[in-house]
C-alpha cells in the first residue's frame, strides 16, 4: 500500500493552468481531446479531493463563466 499523499494547493487559492487543459471525455458538449482552455487562463480553487486509487489530488477550479475543471497539480501553478 502506498503513503497517503497530501495536496499541495488549497481551496480558495487563485491558480493558473500552465498547460492547455484538454477535454479528456467528461465533459459532454465538447469534443473528446478539444482545448478547453488555453495555458495562462487564471481561476480559483474550490474543492480538493484525492483519487483513491491513484493517490493524487485533484482540484476543481472554477475559471469562471460556468467553467469547473479537475485539474492535476502538474497542470497548474499558484498565482
Amino acid at each position: 500500500m502506498s503513503e497517503f499523499r497530501f495536496s499541495k494547493y488549497r481551496r480558495g487559492q487563485r491558480v493558473k493552468a500552465v498547460v492547455d487543459l484538454i477535454n479528456d471525455g467528461s465533459f459532454p458538449n465538447t469534443e473528446p481531446e478539444e482545448c478547453l482552455l488555453g495555458a495562462g487562463a487564471t481561476g480559483e480553487i474550490i474543492r480538493v479531493a484525492i483519487h483513491n486509487e491513484a493517490n493524487v489530488p485533484i482540484y476543481t477550479v472554477d475559471f469562471g463563466e460556468r467553467l469547473l475543471i479537475g485539474c492535476l497539480e502538474e497542470e497548474i501553478t499558484v498565482l
